[in-house]
């Protein structure tokens, strides 16, 4: 990567750390045994196992028998929706998803399929102009939460920063019995992710959000909570999720989230100053620019803007000419030429929403780069407006 290179899309990927890639490299070729193993190479690769799943366990306040092991958090959330949704209907009959219109896709068409292929109905919370969900409306679309299977909503908004009111709604789906899970894949490293604190049932997060490796993540499902594994073929995981454990991502996971739980709250007070310098130089810098998600409660590291008049696609392909690495929206979805569905739902004009730019700060960001950003960025718009 050129020294001159800015990147500022850590909501996409971080680059994985030094300490972290030390941690990986003897369990691929030193301790590379299979961890169901009953030999001594597989005790050692067992043993690392076991260790990475108690130091998550931790790190999360949760037991080390909660923690479930996946590819990534996209799998975690297809885990725990499918999983539970399926589990709760054997066991009571309730039928009935909860969910909101801001979802990452992998929520979203997963309560989708439920709803078309299982005969669930899907209720979609309404959100606020930010995007935020209240918890009147939970309280609403709950009611005594008889016939409600899951809950699901996200910890912070990977398109807009928003952070919900996990707790206050944890709280609303334990009163009523009801298994609440949160996607906190954007909250790792950011946010607190202690599950009691949260009142989650479920939660999933992906390593590489968080400075570890990609290819690895987690399912935080509490003890008791109904669920069916949709990955089956072998005990792996308690029975919870078929497969040979990854045990070299698995302890830089483990690795990284120690790492960004050790400097989170240092590192989200630097980032919110640069952050909250990007935002008004923006705004004040570019003509047409709109702050998209609410100023609070943000993500520390997020500055989303539609900027009206611009062509996403335009800007972005300009700013990594000039060395600057940014996003429109979800990585998940790049390439898709229909409007962002989270910008719908919050009330923005699909003409509007075309002007999607993301811009999300990490340890390699300093006060010199954002202003370099923003002593370009409105002449970058202009050319892409045809106006220069």
């Amino acid at each position: 990567m050129a020294d001159n290179f800015i990147y500022m899309d850590h909501a996409a990927t971080t680059p994985v750390l030094p300490e972290v890639v030390e941690a990986m490299m003897p369990y691929f070729a030193d301790y590379y045994g299979n961890p169901s193993s009953v030999h001594v190479a597989g005790r050692r690769a067992g043993v690392a196992l076991q260790k990475a799943r108690q130091t998550l366990a931790e790190l999360l306040g949760a037991k080390a028998t909660e923690i479930i092991f996946t590819s990534c958090g996209t799998e975690s959330d297809n885990a725990a929706l499918r999983g539970i949704a399926l589990a709760r209907r054997t066991a009571t009959g309730a039928s009935r998803i909860l969910t909101t219109p801001v979802e990452h896709k992998a929520i979203l068409q997963t309560a989708e399929d439920l709803r078309d292929h299982f005969g669930f109905a899907l209720t979609l919370l309404p959100v606020d102009s930010t995007g935020l969900v209240s918890p009147d409306d939970l309280a609403a679309a709950l009611g005594d939460g008889h016939d409600v299977a899951v809950v699901s909503v996200m910890y912070a908004n990977n398109e807009v920063g928003s952070v919900q009111p996990i707790a206050e709604l944890g709280a609303l789906c334990r009163a009523a019995g009801v298994p609440f899970h949160t996607d906190a894949v954007q909250a790792g490293g950011k946010l607190p992710l202690t599950v009691q604190a949260l009142q989650v049932d479920a939660m999933s997060l992906g390593a590489h959000k968080f400075y570890g490796p990609k290819g690895v993540g987690l399912l935080y499902l509490r003890n008791g909570t109904p669920f069916v594994p949709y990955m089956t073929g072998g005990s792996h995981e308690s029975s919870r999720r078929a497969g040979t454990e990854n045990v070299p991502l698995i302890v830089g996971m483990a690795r990284a989230l120690e790492l960004a739980e050790s400097a989170r709250v240092a590192e989200m007070d630097r980032l919110r100053v640069l952050r909250d310098r990007l935002i008004g130089g923006v705004l004040e810098g570019v003509d047409g620019a709109r702050l998209t998600g609410p100023r609070a409660p943000r993500l520390d590291n997020h500055a989303s803007f539609v900027i009206e008049g611009a062509d996403a696609e335009g800007m972005l392909i300009a700013l990594d000419l000039a060395g600057i690495a940014a996003s429109s929206g979800s990585a998940c979805a790049s390439g898709s030429q229909r409007p962002s569905h989270v910008l719908d739902a919050m009330g923005i004009a699909p003409a509007v929403a075309a002007g999607a730019l993301r811009f999300s700060l990490g340890r390699s960001n300093t006060a010199a780069q954002v202003d370099e950003l923003l002593d370009k960025l409105p002449a970058i718009v202009t050319r892409v407006r045809g106006e220069g």
